[in-house]
């Protein structure tokens, strides 16, 4: 049987919608467990719906995973999240280019992972309800959180901004006027270090609490080079947050919070992978591989072309030194039958790397980074209604603003001429010097800056019993505006025509503006019946769209003599969503089940895309595909098997593709002599494997003379294949893998605890995304998985 059908089969027969133990509130720091004298499942609060109800409840599809569920996993970072909810992908070749898709669709998956500043993702993600604009910020560990949220379609019609694919909503664990403490140390193979700490208590009687949480996390490179000795793609990593909860009546609270987190290590770069091999003909001298091929050329041999032999010999600086963080202030007043929150914040990131982006040790780029820096404001005001009455509501007013400035840096060496363009150009034909791009670079600025307003509201009215009629409407106005300035220095003087036609084939500066001005008014509809006290179906119906983009990182080449082709504005990428589902408890709540079938059309979707003309070093901008689809269904189920044990499990299929990219780039294998477009109509969206699932347990043993309880925790995470670039090259194709984490320990009725723990028990090899070298050689890199990791964790808890 196909393994990904054994497990989807596997996890609708034991799976789990949640993945999650119950919180005893949306903010609790408390999860509740199966106690030992009950065998069902506990209630989980979620407040997608900007209200606290039982997730069984809301009719959309959900995953939610608690703090709990994420400590006994080792969960403790976003790409590990999408581990245990299949429905979401993440990919990220270093932090800057972290992408998020649900069911296929979000922030762009490219072979070149370049980020693109005047693109926003699909994907929304949310701290204690603010959002993040940079998909970046969500790259760094976990601290504190109390549980994961992943909604999944629309989500303008009750979130603050615009999300059309869908929303991570993260909350971390609120002040407590009760006083606690949680200590925990955690030490691995690499010599991993994790330490965590959190305190909470009362500062003024029952008026103020405040809490204070912080996490440092070290662990060794993976990826040795064999040329300086060094390992890279280390990791370091810390965050603190504070919080102060100030409620002087049952009426009124506000929330002020302050966060800081940085990133800073020797990472981040990728191996050998492939090298593709050309369906049309090309001259053999510019490809990297063959008996004339550029490696041949230099004598070049590859450390390995084996990526799980983790090594590589780049001779670049590499390093990356970034950091995020912003202060926030939440306020909510009840007001007899309606609450109204205000929802205040500010934010910042900041980022710099160096990278050798040809990967090799050959010297053709000595330096390539783009120090940026973003700022964003966000206010939010929000009435919801309270009580369980005919009618429910929620409605407010958004404004964000963000602005990000960016300097792009490109500095190549002394064997870029003779790999990126060859020892002749031109016709007649040239000979190139070798140090024709010896020193020649880019420098210049970015500026991209937009302002949203929305007002938005959904109202939930019952008719007669057990139906429920909900409505939402959503209009945003965005304008957006952006400058890209760049200019070119160094390299070899020279007159001579040919030359500088090639050196500025390679690289030229560039200056442009532009500004987008859009409005649109979407929304959702749906249809739930309450069946049964466990049974609740479902139907709706979303429109969503996000506005126009505005190419940030250049637009692609021609050739010296033809201005850049392409766009600078993008159009509005305008989402369509059907969904049915059906939510269920079963046995008197000792099982549940969810499942959902869901069909979304995409006009003008918004990518970024690769400039794939042999004529043309490889850059990357944004593009408008026409038309593009995702149908599946995902189901999930949980069931409590005894006391102590219980076993769950989601499964997720998503047929996504483009069904309509008639002059889409070519795939690499594809490229010939001759600039040309390729039909991608049918090819399969990148980033979404058709298959994929999760199943875990655990298990838990009480025993008066154990004074304390053993504890075990097993999941395993299966992702079939997928294709790791827009083109669907067969090289960058990633094959499907399945991954087993486990931990085992014991919990003391004295409150600490000692386990240990591995992430990819088995230590299975597969690969988490690709990249195409610049430059169209025909070598692929990829970022491998990380090893096996083994250790030990002590906790304690007051």
């Amino acid at each position: 049987m196909n393994p990904a059908r054994s497990m989807a089969l596997c996890a609708l027969l034991i799976g789990h919608p949640a993945l999650a133990q119950a919180q005893s509130g949306p903010n609790s720091a408390a999860e509740t467990e199966i106690g030992p004298d009950d065998a069902i499942l506990p209630e989980i609060t979620v407040i997608a719906r900007r209200r606290a109800e039982d997730a069984q409840r809301i009719p959309g599809s959900l995953s939610v995973v608690g703090g709990d569920t994420l400590d006994r996993s080792y969960t403790v970072n976003t790409q590990q999240l999408a581990q245990l909810v299949p429905a979401l992908n993440y990919s990220s070749a270093n932090p800057r280019n972290t992408a998020f898709t649900i069911r296929g669709l979000g922030s762009s998956v490219v072979a070149v992972s370049q980020a693109n500043d005047g693109l926003e993702p699909g994907v929304g993600f949310y701290v204690d309800q603010v959002y993040h604009a940079r998909p970046a910020t969500a790259a760094f560990d976990f601290s504190d959180i109390a549980q994961a949220e992943v909604l999944r379609g629309p989500q303008g019609t009750l979130f603050g901004k615009n999300s059309t694919a869908g929303a991570i909503n993260i909350t971390t664990r609120a002040p407590t006027f009760k006083s606690e403490a949680s200590q925990e140390i955690s030490v691995g193979s690499f010599n991993f270090v994790q330490a965590k700490i959190a305190a909470s208590g009362a500062l003024s009687g029952d008026t103020i609490a405040g809490r204070l949480s912080a996490i440092v996390t070290r662990r060794d490179g993976v990826i040795d080079n064999v040329r300086t000795g060094a390992d890279h793609n280390q990791i370091g990593n810390q965050a603190v947050r504070g919080q102060l909860l100030i409620k002087p009546s049952e009426a009124f609270q506000v929330k002020l919070s302050a966060d800081f987190t940085n990133f800073e290590s020797d990472c981040c770069t990728q191996v050998h992978y492939r090298v593709a091999a050309r369906d049309l003909p090309r001259t053999a001298s510019r490809q990297y591989g063959g008996s004339a091929g550029l490696a041949a050329q230099f004598g070049y041999v590859p450390p390995s072309m084996n990526p799980y032999d983790r090594v590589t010999d780049i001779d670049a600086r590499l390093g990356v030194d970034t950091n995020e963080g912003g202060v926030a202030a939440i306020a909510d007043w009840a007001l007899g039958k309606t609450t109204l929150t205000s929802i205040s914040a500010w934010r910042f990131w900041n980022w710099d790397a160096a990278n050798d982006r040809d990967y090799t040790g050959i010297p053709i780029q000595l330096q390539q980074h783009i120090p940026s820096r973003q700022d964003q404001f966000s206010q939010e005001l929000r009435l919801a209604s309270n009580g369980s009455g005919p009618f429910s509501y929620v409605g407010g007013l958004y404004f964000f603003r963000q602005r990000v400035i960016g300097r792009p840096i490109s500095i190549y060496g002394p064997a870029a001429a003779r790999y990126l363009i060859g020892t002749t150009t031109g016709t007649p034909a040239v000979a190139v010097p070798s140090n024709l791009l010896d020193g020649y670079g880019t420098d210049g600025r970015t500026d991209f800056q937009s302002n949203s307003y929305a007002a938005f509201g959904e109202l939930n009215w019952r008719p007669i019993d057990r139906v429920t009629l909900t409505g939402g409407l959503r209009y945003t106005y965005e304008h957006k505006t952006g400058m890209y300035d760049t200019f070119v220095f160094g390299g070899m003087a020279t007159s001579i025509t040919a030359l500088i036609n090639a050196r500025l084939g390679i690289l030229r500066g560039q200056y442009y503006t532009a500004k987008v001005n859009d409005g649109a008014l979407t929304g959702r509809a749906n249809i739930a019946w309450q069946a049964t006290d466990g049974v609740l179906a479902y139907a709706s119906f979303a429109r969503g769209e996000k506005s126009g983009g505005i190419n940030m990182s250049g637009l692609p080449l021609n050739d010296a003599n033809l201005p850049a082709t392409g766009t600078a504005v993008v159009r509005p990428e305008k989402n369509t969503a059907y969904e049915v589902g059906l939510k269920t408890w079963l046995f008197d709540n000792r099982v549940m089940f969810n499942i959902d079938a869901f069909y979304t059309r995409v006009t003008d979707f918004q990518s970024n895309v690769s400039d794939t003309r042999a004529a043309a070093a490889l850059r990357t901008y944004l593009a408008n595909i026409p038309l593009v689809t995702v149908r599946g269904f995902e189901a999930d189920a949980e069931i409590a098997v005894t006391r102590g044990l219980s076993v769950r499990g989601s499964v997720a299929y998503a047929d996504g593709k483009y069904n309509r990219y008639p002059a889409g780039p070519c795939p690499i294998e594809r490229i010939g002599n001759t600039a040309t477009a390729c039909n991608l109509s049918g090819v399969a969206l990148p980033g979404l494997p058709k298959w994929s699932s999760t199943i875990s347990g655990d298990y838990r043993y009480s025993a008066t003379a154990l004074d304390g309880s053993l504890f075990a925790h097993a999941d395993v995470n299966y992702r079939g294949r997928q294709f790791g670039d827009p083109t669907g090259s067969r090289y960058t194709a990633i094959g499907a893998f399945a991954l087993v984490n486990g931990s085992l320990g014991y919990r003391s009725h004295r409150g600490w605890e000692l386990a240990v723990f591995a992430r990819n028990l088995l230590d299975r090899d597969y690969i988490q995304n690709v990249t195409i070298q610049a430059g169209n050689s025909g070598l692929i890199l990829a970022t491998p998985s990380d090893p096996r990791t083994v250790g030990l964790t002590f906790r304690a808890r007051q």
